[in-house]
């Protein structure tokens, strides 16, 4: 795996709207996690982890 994965994934989980505007930028990925987050942390972490880990 490579270090970059490793350190978005890292931040994905503690932090997962900074993870997902680290890998995707500003977009609706990012207001999807934001919104996630603030309902529920739990599916905002699993969002961004998804977003951070595909290709």
């Amino acid at each position: 795996m490579d270090t970059n994965k490793l350190l978005l994934i890292i931040i994905a989980i503690l932090l997962p709207p900074v993870g997902v505007f680290l890998k995707a930028g500003a977009g609706k990925d990012l207001v999807i996690n934001i919104i996630l987050c603030l309902l529920f942390v739990i599916p905002g972490v699993l969002h961004a982890l998804w977003v951070v880990t595909r290709d």
